[in-house]
């Protein structure tokens, strides 16, 4: 999934960390009096052998009492039944919506990505096609989703017995996507087969910004191209999310205590960040020195 096109299912295309580099990627901190909340920007896929711990992170994890992160629902018997009942449309195909040009565009990207052609995708709604198109490589690069940032904070904590907590349900994050107009969805689609054969490129670019906690090249590289590619996307799934976030993470500052709070990398970088959004709620944030 290329983090401009969705952002909520969070920085997917931050991914390939080879085994012999040292990343560290940006941390902030909220503080008052008695509450600490730290924000930490994830990737959602892995290859089994990446590293992505360092010092000062590893002490913020240790010093907190739970863990909140985008979504917590995401068994695969839940993330099944809200695809086939919210991504597919039998009676709407993509051959039915797209041209003849663009849906034969389609078929070539889905086969360069080891896809059966559009065989598949054709009954797809446009939102979970583009995914699928997305996914379809980094999964048979031997990225793993059990390997992702999220899930290896989830398991540590659930570990050390301390609660973890969902800014969202899984439910939510879809209906993000399938209730997008449909002229949004094959915006997103079209985007996403034209900028296929560039993937390793980006993904290149936006691997050495995660790794050097570079926040503003990561705004650069995806959140600017989608806030001006497909605005109405980026304010859907990023402004509009941000904006919610930061007013739960406002909340609980109301209760002491420390909180490791990890979400999509994209969602803490650029002029409408959690971090943005928080500020216009009278509350800064502090980026963290990675030592």
């Amino acid at each position: 999934m290329r983090q401009r096109a969705l952002p909520l299912l969070a920085a997917l295309v931050l991914l390939l960390l080879p085994a012999w580099v040292v990343a560290k990627p940006a941390l902030w901190v909220v503080k008052d009096a008695d509450t600490t909340l730290y924000l930490f920007g994830t990737i959602h896929l892995l290859p089994k052998d990446a590293d992505w711990h360092y010092p000062a992170l590893d002490r913020a994890l240790a010093h907190s009492g739970a863990l909140v992160v985008e979504i917590t629902d995401d068994s695969p018997a839940n993330m099944t039944a809200l695809v086939l009942r919210l991504g597919m449309d039998a009676a709407h195909p993509l051959s039915s919506l797209l041209s003849s040009g663009d849906f034969h565009r389609l078929d070539l990207a889905a086969r360069k990505a080891g896809l059966p052609g559009t065989t598949t995708l054709n009954v797809m709604r446009p939102w979970l096609a583009a995914l699928t198109l997305t996914l379809a490589p980094l999964t048979r690069a031997g990225l793993d989703p059990a390997r992702g940032v999220d899930r290896q904070l989830r398991d540590m904590m659930t570990k050390a017995g301390k609660p973890v907590r969902a800014l969202e349900t899984a439910e939510e994050q879809i209906h993000f996507l399938a209730d997008m107009p449909t002229r949004l969805q094959l915006d997103m689609l079209r985007q996403t087969v034209h900028e296929a054969d560039h993937a390793s490129v980006e993904l290149q670019a936006l691997l050495d910004a995660w790794q050097a906690g570079d926040d503003a090249a990561i705004a650069r590289l995806e959140n600017e191209l989608m806030r001006r590619e497909t605005p109405a996307l980026y304010r859907r799934l990023l402004v509009q999310r941000n904006a919610a976030w930061a007013g739960r993470i406002k909340a609980m500052l109301d209760t002491p205590g420390t909180v490791f709070i990890a979400v999509g990398a994209a969602h803490l970088a650029g002029p409408d960040s959690v971090q943005a959004q928080l500020h216009k709620l009278g509350i800064d944030s502090t980026r963290v020195p990675a030592m």
